[in-house]
């Protein structure tokens, strides 16, 4: 039984990280390999100063790690099955049948983009 408490921990605290919008899509972006804080800016629309903010949280869990090339930062996942497993959980909020047309039409747009190319390919 602990184990399993121990674990049910664990996986709540990864909910609670990838809880936040922002962070799904910088994890998102880098399925498709390292990318430095200003491709992520260009590509998330957030400002320098969030990106990194949030690249800290997602470092402190060990769900990214760095490569440093100079002056340049370049970030990667620790796991890169996790952006596979984000987009699992499209399909599974695209299947709920309560959901909007609207809300719908957004998921199926976001699968669509998200089981494309990876975004540097």
């Amino acid at each position: 039984m602990p184990s399993r408490a121990a674990a049910s921990r664990a996986l709540s605290e990864l909910f609670r990280v990838l809880s936040n919008p922002h962070r799904i899509r910088i994890v998102e972006h880098l399925r498709s390999g390292e990318v430095d804080v200003n491709g992520l800016q260009e590509a998330t629309g957030l400002t320098h100063s969030n990106v990194s903010q949030h690249l800290a949280v997602l470092r402190a869990h060990r769900l990214v790690h760095e490569r440093r090339d100079g002056r340049h930062v370049f970030y990667q996942l620790s796991q890169p099955q996790l952006a596979d497993w984000i987009l699992s959980g499209i399909e599974f909020i695209g299947g709920d049948i309560r959901k909007t047309p609207e809300l719908l039409a957004v998921t199926e747009e976001a699968r669509n983009l998200w089981k494309g190319p990876p975004a540097n390919a």
